[in-house]
């Protein structure tokens, strides 16, 4: 069996919803204007035809509701949300596996309480979130009870990376080109987030805390040697073996995270710098459906291909494609 572990949908109900807002979110519809298998489960199904054996966990795609509606309307909406994905859940599990709940990150109480339900009443495997929250670290104080929920739960955590077009690569312009913002500014969201989260101590205070990062953690397993080396001359500016309120080097909290295979159009050899850095029991098979020319059947294809082409065992291989999803969702 291949468990899809990062998939996007953007059901009738919630849609019908969140648009009534969609100038607040213009360059994230533009996206998704010609990816109908975010909506229409007819020609999601027929993307399944060429794998009998595949099954996907489904969340909802951008934008962040905290982003786009104040606290109350952000609590409706994700419940509405994640209310239809559990109905989707239930009306075919032999396809949908597992749901992740959507959440109004600008109310962080409204936001455990919609978790707990998530969880504990729609059946749900994992959260959501972005790599900020109203752009400021997900490392801040008061994720913690969040994250808190999660380790009760023994549940992974999501991490979806958050940028867009208005913010400019430049302090002179007012914009991101030639979508900068998405190509290369989407892994470095990921991985500011990965260190961020890794320097504020978080495997410390959470040693079972589980995140996974969508794009095989973005930029970290490929710059690994050069931080290695520069934070290897910070600890030696501080004559000290560790960073302050740290017992590893930062490289193992890195390592401490799980990333998927959604590398889009997956060259074998970036897949296997990812698998190389994280380990084959961090490493999950993710496609990011349906973001691809092919409205998903790029995505997934590419993503399986990569995983065949390695020189891997069937052991390892049984577990990207399975079994690190089945421990991690006690599926």
């Amino acid at each position: 069996m291949k468990i899809d572990i990062f998939t996007h949908v953007l059901l009738p109900k919630y849609q019908a919803r969140l648009y009534k807002h969609a100038d607040r979110f213009a360059t994230e519809k533009a996206f998704q204007v010609k990816r109908t298998v975010l909506t229409d489960e007819k020609a999601r199904l027929a993307k399944f035809e060429p794998y009998p054996d595949l099954a996907q966990v489904i969340c909802t795609t951008m934008p962040p509701l905290e982003e786009v509606v104040d606290p109350r309307e952000a609590l409706e909406l994700a419940q509405v949300c994640n209310d239809e994905m559990a109905e989707l859940v239930a009306k075919d599990p032999q396809h949908y596996i597992a749901a992740l709940a959507n959440l109004p990150l600008n109310d962080m109480d409204a936001a455990v309480k919609e978790a707990e339900r998530a969880i504990t009443q729609l059946g749900f495997k994992g959260i959501q979130i972005y790599t900020r929250v109203n752009d400021e670290p997900i490392s801040a104080e008061k994720m913690m009870p969040l994250y808190q929920l999660m380790v009760d739960h023994d549940l992974p955590i999501w991490l979806h990376p958050a940028r867009n077009s208005s913010q400019p690569d430049y302090a002179t312009e007012n914009a991101s080109y030639h979508q900068l913002f998405s190509i290369y500014g989407w892994p470095y969201e990921t991985t500011a987030a990965m260190v961020r989260l890794a320097f504020s101590g978080i495997f410390e205070k959470f040693p079972t805390i589980k995140f996974i990062t969508h794009h095989m953690g973005g930029m970290a397993p490929y710059f690994s040697d050069r931080a290695f080396a520069h934070w290897n001359n910070g600890l030696e500016r501080l004559g000290a073996d560790h960073f302050p309120g740290l017992t590893k080097h930062p490289l193992e909290y890195l390592k401490m995270f799980y990333a998927d295979t959604a590398l889009i159009g997956n060259s074998n050899y970036s897949m296997e710098c990812g698998l190389g850095f994280f380990g084959e029991d961090h490493v999950l098979f993710g496609s990011d459906m349906p973001y691809d020319v092919e409205n998903g059947g790029a995505s997934i294809r590419g993503a399986i291909d990569g995983i065949e082409q390695m020189a891997l065992s069937e052991a390892t291989k049984q577990k990207i494609f399975e079994g690190n999803a089945r421990r991690l969702l006690h599926l």
